[in-house]
């Protein structure tokens, strides 16, 4: 899921697990990249981190 519109179609609860799982991920894959255990492209986490800010976003303009 990249697109704003996509994750507009989710509920609340449904966007925050999303927001949750996407944090774990990033996490994950910036430990791999540090200690260099994984091959680990830097651009998926950037692209992670910017899909857990459009899902802020949207929740933000729901309060």
């Amino acid at each position: 899921m990249a697109k704003a519109e996509s994750y507009r179609a989710l509920s609340d609860d449904e966007l925050r697990a999303q927001c949750q799982d996407l944090r774990k991920e990033i996490f994950k894959m910036e430990n791999a990249l540090s200690s260099k255990k994984e091959d680990v492209q830097p651009s998926s986490i950037t692209e992670k981190r910017r899909n857990v800010a459009r899902i802020l976003t949207i929740l933000r303009e729901r309060e």
